[in-house]
């Protein structure tokens, strides 16, 4: 199983760009207008490792297998996307399945490349990510809560996480990302 890697960003910030050069792919459309990515491209790239090697010498196995990653290069984010905004929900999907994320901001004046804030903001695009990641992960835990709410009744396994769904809830309710909560 190998390690995926979303890459995520507003549209026109250089996501497909990077996801060609990482993956030597030349697949995904970079183009001059929003959501020229729709559908997520992907690609899997072998780690190559030296010890590997040094050790397919020795053991001499019939087949080696090499570690790899998989980057899925993701349709731009724009603000609203919790509340379905652009490709909100297909990008939030797709956005779940990765094991973690890049984030690529555009940080360079081009007049002949737009982009959806009407300027570039490093910090202000930075902050659109940050929220609307936030935002998803408010409405997944909501949903998770509920369920588990209902379950607790008759489980002790449920109602431990429930409590535990609770304070992760009231950690996102003070604007602190899932992956700080302890």
């Amino acid at each position: 199983m190998s390690l995926s890697i979303g890459i995520v960003g507003l549209p026109n910030v250089g996501k497909s760009t990077l996801f060609n050069a990482l993956t030597k792919a030349q697949n995904a459309q970079a183009a001059n207008y929003p959501f020229c990515t729709i559908e997520p491209n992907k690609a899997t790239v072998a780690v190559p490792d030296r010890r590997v090697e040094a050790l397919t010498a020795k053991a001499k196995p019939r087949k080696t297998i090499h570690a790899s990653v998989d980057f899925i290069d993701i349709a731009g984010l724009v603000r609203g996307a919790s509340r379905g905004e652009g490709l909100g929900n297909q990008f939030l999907a797709t956005i779940r399945e990765c094991a973690a994320i890049v984030q690529v901001v555009r940080c360079f004046e081009d007049e002949n490349i737009t982009h959806v804030d009407g300027g570039v903001s490093p910090l202000r695009d930075v902050e659109t990510i940050e929220t609307e990641l936030l935002l998803a992960d408010l409405q997944s835990v909501e949903k998770r809560l509920e369920k588990l709410q209902k379950m607790a009744k008759g489980s002790k396994e449920a109602k431990a996480a429930a409590e535990l769904m609770q304070g992760l809830l009231a950690h996102l309710n003070d604007g602190k990302p899932a992956a700080a909560f302890t």
